[in-house]
């Protein structure tokens, strides 16, 4: 084997997809020490997005001053590569940062639009691509939007910055104020969630508890949601509320599309895209790949589906390493994939797995890897036998 690419997932709780890249790459030179390894952390947009990237490209790590959920001063951290940057929402509002003070009806996104406005001014970034993962904010980007020149008018024609529990006050939207450098510079918001912004599969009903609303905060906040779309839609004339993604990062990514004119896309596709995976391919003999649980909900907008159909165009074969397999993971061998193994395997709970996962990724990897060279081994025989 002479070049490999390992793009893999990580296996929550136990490893994260920079650590599994580093144990791969180590163990390919153990076994074929003249082999070229490309590695690519993958994320979806959440937290670890930006040390992908890192990883991946080589981008360099930026520092700011930001409002945090509170709008407390907070350092919050970024990626930066050419004229791209690529930030994360919960840097400034991720949920770890309120620790046991959840309250999504008062944190805000404004330290996001801080830091937009951070690369846009003092970096020169004109390509900007911002995770929707781990938000602990229901505000439907309307902080971040603030930060950014746009106005949100009560019915007395009071401007204020809008949190999740105020978001039933907006009566008028303005968006001629949006900062004119941000507004030069195009925007992709990566988000693998596709729950619309509200109703009862909305953002508010589905991912605003675990921020530590109550049941009737759960109601306000899906109430303020819902007029935060009408008010969208009467006066910017834009349609938001079923978008895919809408409901991802508390709404924001209903916000990004109707304030900014961002595209909503999947986190793991923009990172794929980003690290020029599919050129990676050319002249590649084997990909691994992987994630926590592979299933047959793996194929459906993951990493794996994003990952095996770029390989199966372009003929590689891949082999997948996870931390379990399920019931349709089958799926992925009509799909290029030659071979898969768990990697639990001693067979153990998932809260048990911490402190030996990552011996047991090294052993796994390392028996396919011995098989593949000794499939090799027996290649070159025959073909000596035959001469």
């Amino acid at each position: 084997m002479d070049k490999c690419v390992i793009v893999s997932d990580s296996f929550k709780g136990t490893l994260s997809s920079r650590e599994i890249c580093q144990i791969a790459r180590q163990a390919i030179g153990q076994v074929f020490p003249g082999c070229s390894v490309r590695t690519i952390p993958a994320a979806d947009g959440g937290e670890g997005t930006v040390d992908s990237f890192v990883e991946a490209l080589g981008a360099r790590r930026v520092s700011c001053t930001a409002s945090g959920p509170y709008g407390e001063p907070i350092t919050a951290e970024y990626a930066v590569f050419g004229d791209t940057a690529v930030i994360e929402m919960a840097a400034t509002a991720g949920l770890p940062l309120v620790g046991s003070r959840r309250d999504p009806t008062r944190t805000t996104t404004y330290g996001v639009g801080e830091m937009l406005l951070h690369a846009v001014r003092r970096e020169g970034c004109r390509h900007l691509l911002l995770g929707l993962g781990g938000s602990c904010t229901t505000d439907g980007g309307c902080g971040c939007a603030a930060a950014l020149g746009v106005k949100f008018l009560d019915a007395e024609g009071r401007s204020f910055v809008p949190t999740g529990g105020s978001l039933s006050r907006i009566a008028a939207i303005c968006t001629d104020g949006l900062d004119s450098a941000f507004s030069q510079a195009d925007l992709i918001a990566m988000c693998d969630v596709s729950i619309p912004l509200c109703g009862p599969n909305g953002s508010a009903a589905v991912f605003a508890p675990q921020k530590g609303a109550s049941v009737a905060q759960v109601r306000l906040l899906d109430e303020g949601l819902q007029n935060l779309s009408e008010r969208i839609r009467k006066g910017l004339h834009k349609e938001v509320e079923n978008l895919a993604g809408a409901g991802a990062g508390g709404g924001m990514g209903a916000g990004c599309a109707a304030f900014f004119g961002a595209e909503l896309r999947s986190g793991t596709e923009a990172i794929l895209d980003a690290a020029g995976f599919s050129d990676s391919l050319i002249d590649t003999d084997l990909v691994i790949t992987g994630e926590g649980r592979v299933d047959g909900q793996s194929f459906r907008g993951k990493l794996l589906s994003s990952v095996l159909r770029r390989t199966q165009k372009a003929g590689v074969p891949v082999v997948i390493l996870a931390g379990g397999i399920g019931e349709g993971a089958e799926a992925a061998y009509e799909c290029g994939v030659i071979a898969m193994a768990a990697v639990n395997r001693a067979g153990l709970p998932a809260a048990q797995l911490a402190g030996r996962a990552a011996e047991d990724y090294r052993n796994t990897i390392l028996d396919v890897l011995r098989l593949i060279r000794r499939g090799e081994q027996l290649a070159e025989r025959e073909a000596e036998r035959k001469q």
